[in-house]
Parts: structure tokens; C-alpha cells; sequence
């Protein structure tokens, strides 16, 4: 049992004094799961050590970028020599065109990258672009799809209210900060049902510039694409001349070697991709054609710049990445891994009695507490967050952790293995039955 958290709680407690609520993303507070949050010292592989010197089994993976597992050789030697020569120029380098060839050759529909320093400015300036190239306003995004904390994303599906050209908007802020007015620029549908965005198309015709998704959903725990919304999703914006924006900040190389553009025939104007290509160092990118990369500055007149964008460190940390992911494909492994444990997982709730329904694609999969499919946001927020909460503090104990949240996906890394499997599962069985126990 891990119960040891003097020197978490210790820091906790420090953090809190100098930065707010303790963290630097909400998340890590653990405020869905009550406890104290535990500071990492150190991680390896499929391992992670906190400052008590706890080890636990991690699935969070820096919330997907570790699909090689944490400080891979390969990478960690990448960087290692590339920092002998500097961290930061402000100028170009040959390493941004060889991470980029390596994007492109993985996404063929994409011919032109641009490199960021995360995936909320990736989707920011996805977006930007889009309304540069069609000269249009409103974009439409999914419920529990998460691109990122920009102002007009941070929106969620309100009573409707009056924009600037008298028109009625489906949004409203979810952040404070936010004005209503950045907000009733984002029409907001929902996933799986394609009935609410084809309504969305019919209220404002020839306004909606883009439409961003999630291909897969990790923000709303794991939620997959039907094939009807995909095909409606298509078709709706070929018919609009609206942009298809797909989110790959998260499945982009872990799904497949072309993430989910390659394993749904997904058919996206615009792709945008997190820490993975920067092997989890700050990093993410947004690609396209060149017709419609070419719009932006200096090409074009979108602007969009970045003072780190390119840096030298990620660079080097993505080629190793992209490189190893090329070289020795770790997909077939990480299929046979996923299933093992969704089966476990599954068979282990059922023997306790727990109510439960595991959504997985590839190494990406959610646990979520409620009988029955979940294909939806309104599924999704059904499920028994009480009994979650259990699950997580009990699996905590037992060294395995898990996102500390009911609605966010879990990773598979290369590195994990056997043991790594058996001892989750040990501890899941252990875990189920504090939750039956307390239902």
C-alpha cells in the first residue's frame, strides 16, 4: 500500500503559497478525487517515483506524449546533444525541417506545418487560419471536445443569445474572463448526434468557417466516433465550404503512424498535433495544404508567430520520436496490451458487482462507472463519479496511477509489460471491492 504523502502534502502546501491553487493546470489538484496531489521526483518507462518515494504504474503518460514510455534513450540522448549546442536562437534551424518532413510524411494530406509551442496555440491558430481563408466567423465545436483554454473556446451550450448581426447563438462562456462575445462566435453540437450540426449548418448558412473535433474524444473520457457522425461530419462541411479541423493533439502517432486521420479516413483541411511529435517536451503544430497553409505570414496575410516556436530541444526530442515510432512500430503491442486490460478491467468490475463500461481505442481507453454503451457527452455524465473517486484513491494506494478525473482518457506506453499488467489488475480487483463496499 502507498500511503505515504509527508513530503506531497509538505509541497502542497508550499505550492499553494506562490501558485494558484497549488498547480499549474487544474487538473493536477485532484479536486475530482479529494487527496493530496503527489509530486513527482522522477519517471522511467511505465514507472513514475514521487518525492515520498513512492512508485506507482503510470497511465497518465503526460496526458499522452509518452507513447515510448518516459525518458526513452533515444530521446534523452537527443537532447542530451542537442543542448551542448544551445537552447534557444530565435532563428531557424535544419532540425524544424526534418521534424516537419517527418509530420508530413506520416499526414500525406498535409504539405505544409507550422510549429507552436502547444496545442491550445495549435488549435488557436488552426482556427485563426480558417477564418482567414474563408472569410467567415463562427466556428462550430463538440461538447466535451477540449481544444485547449483560448477565449473562444471556452464556451459550452447556453440558452441562446443575440450576436452582433442579430442572429442567435447556441453559447455562452464556461470560463470567467471570457466575454460573451468571444463566445457567441462558437456554435456548440454534439458528438455522435450529426442532427445537431446539421441544424447548426441550416441557422447560419454561409457563416461557419471551421469545424473543430476531437476524432476521438479523450476529454469527455473516451468517447469514439460512430461512423454516421463521421460521414455527416464530412459531408456537411464539403456541402458549406467549411473547414474540417481535426484535433489530434492527443491520437496524432499514438493511434496509428498516421493517429486517427489514418486509422478513421478521416479526411481533415487542417490537423493539429500535440507534445507527441515534440517526444512530450512544449511543442505542438498545425498542418494543411499548401493552398491553405500558404495564408499564413510571412506567405500570407493570417498572422501567427511564436518567439520558441521550433525550439531546438523539441525538435531534437520529436525527430528521436517520430524516428523510434518509425523504425520499431509499437502499435501491435499496445492493441494487445489495451485488450488485456479493458478485459480485465471489465471482468474484474462484473465479479464485484460494479457497474461499469470500458471505451478503448487502440492504447487510449476510459473506465467508465455506469452500465451501458457511452457514445455520447450525455453519456458520459452519467457515469458515478462517487465510485470513480474510490476506484482512483484505492488504485492510488495500491501504486497505480490513474488520471485523477471520471473524464479524461488513460495511456498505454511501450514500456509497459506484464508485470506492469498484472499488478494493475491485482490492484483493480482490490479497488473494485473498496467500491462495491462503499456504494
Amino acid at each position: 500500500m502507498n500511503s505515504r504523502t509527508t513530503q506531497s502534502s509538505q509541497l502542497f502546501r508550499r505550492a499553494q503559497q506562490v501558485i494558484p491553487g497549488g498547480v499549474n493546470s487544474p487538473v493536477r489538484a485532484f479536486g475530482a478525487v479529494g487527496g493530496v496531489p503527489r509530486f513527482i521526483a522522477k519517471a522511467k518507462g511505465s514507472r513514475m517515483w514521487d518525492e515520498d518515494g513512492n512508485e506507482f504504474v503510470d497511465y497518465i503518460g503526460s496526458w499522452g506524449p509518452m507513447i515510448l514510455g518516459h525518458a526513452h534513450p533515444k530521446v534523452a540522448e537527443a537532447i542530451r546533444l542537442t543542448l551542448e549546442d544551445g537552447t534557444s536562437f530565435g532563428a531557424p534551424t535544419k532540425r524544424e525541417i526534418e521534424l516537419a518532413e517527418l509530420v508530413l510524411k506520416a499526414y500525406p494530406s498535409c504539405e505544409r506545418v507550422r510549429f507552436v509551442s502547444s496545442g491550445t496555440e495549435a488549435t488557436m491558430s488552426a482556427l485563426r487560419l480558417a477564418r482567414g481563408v474563408t472569410n467567415r466567423k463562427y466556428i462550430v465545436k463538440f461538447r466535451g471536445n477540449y481544444h485547449g483554454h483560448s477565449d473562444g473556446l471556452l464556451v459550452q451550450a447556453g440558452s441562446g443569445m443575440l450576436t452582433a448581426s442579430g442572429g442567435s447563438s447556441n453559447s455562452a462562456p464556461s470560463s470567467a474572463g471570457v466575454p460573451a462575445e468571444f463566445a457567441s462566435l462558437t456554435l456548440v453540437a454534439d458528438y455522435n448526434v450529426p442532427e445537431t450540426l446539421e441544424q447548426l449548418f441550416k441557422d447560419f448558412p454561409e457563416q461557419i468557417a471551421a469545424v473543430i473535433f476531437e476524432p476521438v474524444v479523450g476529454n469527455a473520457g473516451l468517447l469514439e466516433p460512430t461512423p454516421a457522425f463521421l460521414t455527416s461530419l464530412h459531408e456537411l462541411c464539403k456541402i458549406n465550404a467549411t473547414l474540417l479541423i481535426a484535433d489530434e493533439v492527443m491520437t496524432g502517432f499514438r493511434l496509428s503512424p498516421g493517429g486517427a486521420t489514418q486509422l478513421l479516413k478521416l479526411e481533415p483541411d487542417i490537423v493539429c498535433w500535440g507534445k507527441i511529435i515534440g517526444g512530450g517536451l512544449p511543442v505542438g503544430a498545425y498542418g494543411g495544404s499548401a493552398n491553405i497553409m500558404d495564408f499564413v505570414a510571412p506567405s500570407g496575410p493570417v498572422y501567427q508567430a511564436g518567439t520558441l516556436s521550433g525550439n531546438p530541444l523539441a525538435m531534437a526530442a520529436g525527430i528521436a520520436t517520430l524516428t523510434e515510432l518509425e523504425k520499431n512500430p509499437p502499435y501491435a503491442q499496445l492493441e494487445v496490451y489495451g485488450q488485456k486490460l479493458q478485459m480485465g478491467l471489465e471482468i474484474a468490475a462484473l465479479e464485484a458487482g460494479v457497474p461499469l463500461m470500458v471505451n478503448r481505442v487502440g492504447s487510449m481507453l476510459t473506465a467508465f462507472f455506469q452500465a451501458g454503451n457511452v457514445t455520447t457527452y450525455n453519456d458520459a455524465v452519467k457515469s458515478d463519479t462517487e465510485a470513480f473517486k474510490l476506484f482512483f484513491n484505492a488504485m492510488l494506494e495500491r501504486g497505480v496511477y490513474l488520471p485523477p478525473s471520471q473524464f479524461e482518457a488513460a495511456f498505454i506506453s511501450s514500456e509497459h509489460d506484464q508485470t506492469d499488467l498484472e499488478m494493475t489488475l491485482n490492484a483493480a480487483r482490490e479497488a473494485f471491492a473498496v467500491v462495491a463496499a462503499g456504494l
